[in-house]
């Protein structure tokens, strides 16, 4: 696709929507109030698409704690067919314009292919120099007008516009985007593809990549990646309206190993960071059980490992 194509709002691409964001989901009254009425909720949908009525409803929030306190948004359910809808529209226009190593929110990408690329990067460059950065409250941070012309540069369809305007300015803000919003997935793949394409072409770096919105760069010597992270912080203020967190603006040499999502990455080796080792020691449950096995069996070290199978008797003992 190249951004020339009309949006589909007919009643079956609705319909196409509703059963993607239907997948997995477990049962809320929400939900259940919703799927009780679903022809006339997805009739009234298509309807004011089609007529340019549709008006985003309010969001929902809370907060959650992870390793950073974040304000989570959730969008009605109508609300969030439409952003599906929009994702599958605009995914396929931009996709084949990201480069190789953006590796959140993409099909066959993801963090565990993240991990194995750092990885590759850090084996094959030993003697290098390596820039860790990450931009300060992106999802805060993001300009909207920025993030609006850059989007206006592919899609041509004026309905499509005016859906994506409504969603971006039913956040309330003409700074930032909801973290709970699917569409702020590709959103921020498109903003940041600015700053991929600028690494990759202008800098030239000997290895770069990013998930989400944190990456490293790899040079051969310290100066040259001073030179980069330079150049890199005026493009990321001046055209990206953003700034580092300077807690992460870091140089150093690859042999001395790198802390990045998460895990402590050498040239041959790697496993997770102690802070993630503590709070899967303080977290883990028999309903988080499953998806910690595959992290610990992957990156979790011999003493990690020992441990997760001595609690795991433990609380089945405790049933």
């Amino acid at each position: 696709m190249t951004g020339n194509e009309s949006i589909d709002f007919s009643l079956e691409n609705i319909w196409q929507s509703w059963f993607s964001f239907r997948k997995g989901k477990q049962s809320t009254p929400e939900l259940e109030r919703f799927q009780y009425y679903l022809e006339q909720n997805l009739s009234e949908l298509a309807a004011d698409l089609q007529n340019n009525t549709y008006r985003h409803g309010t969001y929902r929030t809370f907060i959650v704690c992870d390793n950073k306190k974040r304000q989570i948004a959730v969008a009605p359910i109508k609300d969030r067919i439409v952003h599906r809808l929009l994702y599958n529209y605009l995914l396929p226009i931009w996709d084949q314009t990201f480069i190789y190593d953006a590796w959140s929110c993409r099909m066959g990408k993801g963090l565990s292919g993240t991990i194995e690329r750092t990885q590759e990067f850090l084996k094959s460059y030993p003697d290098a120099y390596i820039w860790k950065g990450d931009i300060r409250k992106f999802f805060d941070n993001v300009d909207q007008m920025v993030l609006l012309d850059l989007l206006k540069r592919r899609v041509r369809d004026k309905k499509a516009l005016v859906v994506i305007l409504e969603v971006l300015g039913s956040y309330g803000k003409k700074v930032g985007m909801p973290i709970g919003n699917l569409t702020s997935q590709i959103f921020a793949n498109i903003y940041l593809n600015e700053l991929d394409r600028f690494v990759k072409h202008k800098m030239k770096p000997l290895a770069y990549l990013r998930y989400g919105d944190d990456f490293i760069l790899l040079a051969t010597n310290k100066k040259n990646l001073e030179n980069m992270r330079k150049e890199t912080k005026e493009f990321i203020s001046t055209k990206l309206k953003l700034e580092l967190n300077p807690k992460c603006d870091l140089i150093l040499k690859v042999r001395y190993g790198l802390k990045f999502l998460g895990l402590n990455f050498w040239s041959s080796a790697r496993k997770l960071s102690e802070r993630n080792q503590k709070r899967i020691k303080n977290r883990l449950n028999l309903s988080n059980l499953a998806s910690y096995r595959g992290i610990i069996s992957k990156y979790g070290g011999v003493k990690l490992t020992a441990w997760f199978h001595w609690r795991v008797q433990e609380l089945i003992f405790l049933l």
